[in-house]
């Protein structure tokens, strides 16, 4: 049985394609060229497992579905998630799109998540070794979902190194990649202002309107920051808002960032409005209870949430299952 497994020259894609290839899989690996890292990597780990290596050029989809969108997002003060952005309109068709050309009815990745059938239906679930990358997997179809491996889902980090050494990977102590694909040195608010011509200064305030200091422009902010806020106020102060129609970065204490409702937009649901759930606002294993009616109002009924962040996803977990998710207004 053909699979295509995304190869990025990482440890996880490395031992999610070794386990398939034990497994008896006719397997080939495809690298998602993205212009900024060859491909060398993911090369030497097809070699050493004995698989072919397909080269998917995406530069043009990442740049318009997911950088200018994240830029966009930035500029009117809200904090996106690039990988939610672009795993159900880039990384996931681009690996699709390779199956078909061979005639792979399976797509694999090393996600920590799972799925599970229900009714007839997949759903997506939470990876269960205690490391779980369901969050920016969440807007992923139905069609998509019943086509994906996740052969490591739930297994420990320390196991798939040890499995990767085992394989003789030259990448099993590689170091876990912890930045945005597109912006390898992390710097993103400098990235940000170099691809929209730079974001003017600013006034820190606070939530009476009173200047306590400047910033250097509303993209290095979001909701929940205490660091680097330049401002001499009293005790411990937070983001609260970034005004984009006053050019203000808003900050105040922590009890300000506690919200008990939260509006959505871009709603995916596929479970029942009113049901009780447990909600994620955030990539962190951080969760609340909740209910959802339906549209796009969630209303915390476990005890306010902190800081959720405009930009950001509320993902929606019952008994571990994701039943969808929505953008943060």
């Amino acid at each position: 049985m053909k699979v295509v497994v995304g190869i990025s020259g990482g440890v996880d894609s490395a031992v999610a394609a070794a386990r398939l290839v034990k497994r008896g899989f006719d397997v080939t690996g495809v690298f998602m060229d993205i212009g900024l890292t060859d491909y060398g990597r993911a090369e030497g780990v097809c070699r050493t497992l004995g698989i072919p290596l397909m080269i998917s050029d995406a530069r043009d989809e990442l740049e318009n579905n997911v950088v200018k969108p994240f830029i966009t997002s930035y500029r009117a003060g809200t904090t996106p998630n690039p990988c939610v952005l672009c795993n159900p309109v880039v990384k996931y068709p681009t690996l699709l799109k390779a199956a078909d050309s061979i005639g792979a009815e399976y797509i694999a990745t090393g996600h920590y998540a799972g799925t599970v059938e229900t009714d007839g239906e997949t759903f997506l679930r939470q990876g269960i070794s205690g490391r779980d990358q369901s969050y920016m997997l969440y807007r992923l179809s139905p069609e998509t979902l019943k086509r994906c491996l996740f052969p490591i889902g739930d297994t420990p980090k320390d196991v798939v190194r040890a499995e990767a050494a085992e394989s003789g990977l030259e990448i099993a102590d590689a170091p876990d990649s912890m930045e945005i694909c597109f912006i390898p040195d992390g710097d993103y608010a400098a990235f940000i202002k170099e691809k929209s011509g730079g974001m003017p200064e600013g006034d820190v305030v606070d939530a009476e309107g009173r200047v306590t200091g400047r910033h250097g422009g509303l993209c290095g902010y979001t909701v929940g920051q205490r660091r680097g806020l330049g401002t001499a106020g009293a005790g411990r102060m937070y983001v609260t808002a970034v005004d984009t129609v006053n050019n203000r970065v808003v900050i105040g204490p922590e009890k300000l960032l506690y919200k008990e409702k939260i509006e959505l937009r871009d709603v995916i649901f596929r479970g029942t409005p009113g049901m009780e759930l447990d909600v994620k606002i955030r990539h962190s294993r951080v969760s609340y209870r909740a209910v959802f009616d339906g549209k796009s109002g969630v209303e915390f009924t476990g005890g306010p949430a902190r800081a959720p962040s405009p930009g950001q996803s509320a993902v929606f977990y019952k008994d571990g299952i994701v039943l969808g998710g929505g953008i943060i207004c």
